[in-house]
């Protein structure tokens, strides 16, 4: 195997989708600040809004994400242009 082909801190992370709690290792070199314990072994933590337990592609089910109240700005906005298409 080539040396040095990996960044130095290429390394195991844990990823937690926030929307249904699902926990997944994999290797990752993201910057992470908390950590959790899985099993009695330390992981770097890094927390995710959707993953293949949640995304509508997988799941077969729509979901709305709603990050920052996007949807609810929208709505207010455009509020006399939805209630007159009504």
């Amino acid at each position: 195997m080539k040396q040095h082909l990996h960044p130095e801190n290429y390394r195991l992370v844990a990823f937690k989708d926030m929307s249904n709690d699902h926990t997944f290792v994999t290797r990752s070199t993201v910057q992470t600040r908390e950590t959790i314990n899985l099993d009695g072994v330390e992981y770097p933590l890094y927390k995710v809004e959707i993953s293949n337990t949640s995304h509508p592609f997988y799941t077969g089910k729509m979901k709305l994400v709603d990050t920052a109240g996007r949807v609810d700005k929208f709505r207010n906005r455009y509020k006399k242009a939805l209630e007159a298409k009504k």
